[in-house]
């Protein structure tokens, strides 16, 4: 355990610097007890931990610590802790973890394991808390992974990492392009569902029990062409007040319930 006393100490600096994205090509930051507790618990290579005692909301963080088998661990001062940390009340654990992503190969090996598909897409999402937040719905759903198309925020923003409160480690995740995603689930005969305000049929009146992937757009223009072209089936959510569409992530967690309740999971 080395202890750092100074904002201008050489280690936080580099950890400081994987809060922007064009610093996060090989490692990127947790913050806060449950998201560190599911990485650990989903796999995650922890390289190195930086932690304040005084912010510790309970007692069980030295175990995490431990458990996280983190290479180097590094006790600071409050202001050192606070110049890292994303939060305005942190609970004193911030760690710099190994990206390990998963492509194409690895969504091919995921459908060819699945009996009944249950997938996930969310093309062109923005937002980092909107992203994060998917996932989190994602997971208590019990998909079997998200696939994250043409992105526009990084997966391992800490705003994403935050939302998600941590299953962004406990759901599989699979980055590819649109057009090898449509390939392959049309290869796979996994129906495609697309939420639109024009659609004539209700989220809930259509058969949702088969293999099936919800697909989810961009915040302020929904659904590109290609995936509405593509789609198998198309939804709408009934809307009765002077708003004429959800935030993103309220729709898809709305469309994910519904699949849950007509398979009975």
């Amino acid at each position: 355990m080395i202890e750092i006393t100074s904002t201008a100490n050489p280690r936080l600096k580099a950890a400081m610097a994987l809060q922007e994205r064009r610093g996060r090509s090989t490692h990127f930051l947790i913050e806060g007890y449950r998201e560190l507790l599911r990485a650990v618990e989903g796999g995650v290579e922890i390289v190195e931990i930086f932690f304040c005692p005084s912010f510790f909301l309970g007692s069980n963080e030295e175990a995490l610590m431990r458990q996280s088998k983190a290479q180097n661990l590094y006790q600071c001062k409050e202001n050192v802790f606070e110049k890292l940390s994303y939060r305005d009340r942190p609970d004193g654990l911030i760690a710099v973890a190994k990206i390990h992503k998963k492509g194409l190969a690895d969504l091919k090996i995921a459908l060819s394991k699945s009996a009944n598909p249950f997938f996930l897409i969310a093309e062109g999402i923005e937002k980092p808390g909107n992203l994060g937040t998917i996932l989190r719905s994602a997971d208590a759903a019990g998909v079997d992974g998200v696939i994250v198309c043409d992105q526009c925020t990084d997966l391992y923003n800490p705003n994403t990492v935050r939302a998600s409160v941590g299953t962004l480690f406990t759901v599989p995740v699979f980055e590819a392009s649109s057009e090898e995603t449509i390939g392959l689930l049309k290869n796979k005969n996994v129906a495609i569902l697309a939420a639109t305000p024009s659609a004539s049929s209700l989220y809930t009146e259509v058969p949702l029990g088969g293999s099936v992937a919800l697909v989810v757009g961009t915040e302020q223009l929904g659904l590109s062409a290609l995936w509405m072209d593509e789609a198998d089936l198309r939804v709408r959510i009934p809307m009765k007040g002077g708003a004429d569409s959800l935030n993103v992530a309220t729709a898809t967690t709305l469309l994910l319930f519904e699949v849950v309740r007509q398979r009975g999971m």
